[in-house]
């Protein structure tokens, strides 16, 4: 039995206030984690957030014989060097999706890897062409037998010329993983630029990677041995969690202060927000928000959305923005162009009061202004299980959100820093039924 969350809605009154911290990037440092096999000693990472995410890879690395030592709140040391096989343990990554950027360092590494199709949540098919295509011009061969592929190479990896046919954060990072033991000059074209991505580059640059081209469309990496770092490496502020907490604060409050955070990370939401009549302060490293002016009845606003790579708005913030949609005066298409089955979350808003028509797989049109009401829902996913935890504190009632685990693997203990700015919520052992 998963847990479970029981909220009281606010029934549309903007009374949260205080201030919420943002902690670091589950999608900056599972790549660190990774790269961790590249060096020849532990390498610490800090500011990791508590999340189930970090506990499958960390289970994932000690089944590599890389034992992941956490050393105290948010630090952890990663004994890398210590790993001995190459073989991803299949129960987890067929439900872990961030389990195939493993898949670089391990074949860089040892010239063999073994791992299952990666899971994940349900939002869309994951094809893995573009890892299998760009591993077999880095020299690699493919095989797959009984839902498992191997990959090997005959010395080890050598330097290619990739392209990209989508921008993909994930193959970006796993290539570029696979490129710092590889023989000669790998290039990679069309790839992510997302805060995530150039977190990583920079880090490998400082660590003794060759890198030109960083925060660029292409990057080129000339392969060397083994990495070295003092410092290790802190992980960026989450910047899908800043944009949560920016949505929650637009509908709940006219005094929060989002901390912890990098404002230039969500600029596309800011914008959007702002053009919607949110009040919203800047600082270097905050967030703050003084209330929604300038909608109402009598001033409809028309917003329309199209999920893009970033710069663009997030497709993990859509959900969350669907949600603010149906709060507003007017009306607004979302076009989701990132993963095809995302929308299918907004079911179950419907069924809380919202108005909302799907178009097709991808387009959503969402009428507002609607009144939800509290009702048990399902999470999916970790976006969409928090864009219900969002939906049910604006909702009038009780709800009750089911599938806790998804948001748990995104977000650290989010009912302690929620109830610090108000909301009632409580969580619900799904094994024991004790609230705590």
């Amino acid at each position: 039995m998963r847990d479970q969350f029981l909220i009281e809605g606010l029934g549309n009154r903007q009374t949260l206030r205080g201030s919420i911290p943002v902690r670091g990037s589950k999608n900056g440092v599972l790549p660190v984690m990774a790269a961790s096999l590249l060096f020849k000693h532990p390498l610490r990472c800090l500011n990791v957030p508590d999340i189930e995410d970090i506990n499958r890879m960390s289970e994932l690395l000690f089944g590599l014989g890389a034992p992941v030592e956490k050393i105290r709140e948010r630090e952890y040391r990663i004994h890398g060097n210590k790993a001995s096989l190459s073989k991803l343990e299949t129960s987890i990554a067929k439900r872990f999706r961030a389990s195939i950027i493993l898949t670089g360092p391990l074949l860089a590494r040892f010239g063999k890897v073994t791992f299952p199709f990666p899971g994940g949540c349900v939002i869309g098919k994951r094809p893995i062409d573009l890892f299998l295509e760009g591993f077999k011009k880095m020299g690699a061969s493919v095989t797959e037998r009984n839902e498992q592929f191997t990959l090997t190479v005959p010395k080890k990896l050598v330097g290619a010329d990739i392209f990209f046919k989508i921008q993909s954060v994930t193959a970006t990072e796993t290539f570029l993983l696979a490129a710092v033991l590889a023989k000669g000059v790998t290039t990679l074209r069309n790839v992510a630029l997302e805060p995530e991505v150039t977190s990583l580059a920079e880090f490998l640059s400082k660590s003794g990677v060759k890198i030109k081209g960083i925060g660029t469309s292409t990057l080129s990496i000339e392969g060397g041995g083994l990495l070295s770092s003092l410092e290790g490496y802190t992980t960026i502020p989450d910047r899908i969690e800043t944009g949560s907490f920016l949505i929650l604060g637009a509908l709940t409050s006219n005094d929060l202060t989002i901390t912890s955070c990098n404002p230039e990370s969500v600029r596309a939401l800011i914008e959007t927000l702002k053009e919607c009549g949110v009040l919203i302060e800047e600082r270097a490293r905050s967030i703050h928000i003084r209330g929604w002016k300038g909608n109402t009845e009598k001033s409809p606003k028309d917003i329309s959305i199209r999920t893009h790579e970033y710069p663009g708005f997030p497709t993990d913030l859509q959900a969350p923005f669907v949600v603010f949609l149906t709060q507003m005066w007017g009306e607004g298409v979302v076009f989701e162009t990132i993963f095809e089955g995302r929308l299918g979350y907004t079911e179950d808003l419907k069924q809380m009061g919202a108005s909302i028509t799907l178009w097709d797989a991808q387009r959503a049109l969402v009428k507002g202004k609607t009144v939800l009401k509290g009702m048990e829902v399902n999470g999916p996913d970790i976006r969409a299980g928090l864009a219900f935890i969002i939906a049910a504190i604006v909702a009038k009632g009780r709800s009750v959100i089911n599938n806790v685990y998804y948001v748990d693997r995104g977000y650290e203990r989010l009912e302690n820093r929620l109830r610090d700015i108000g909301v009632s919520i409580t969580r619900i052992n799904g094994e024991t039924g004790e609230q705590y």
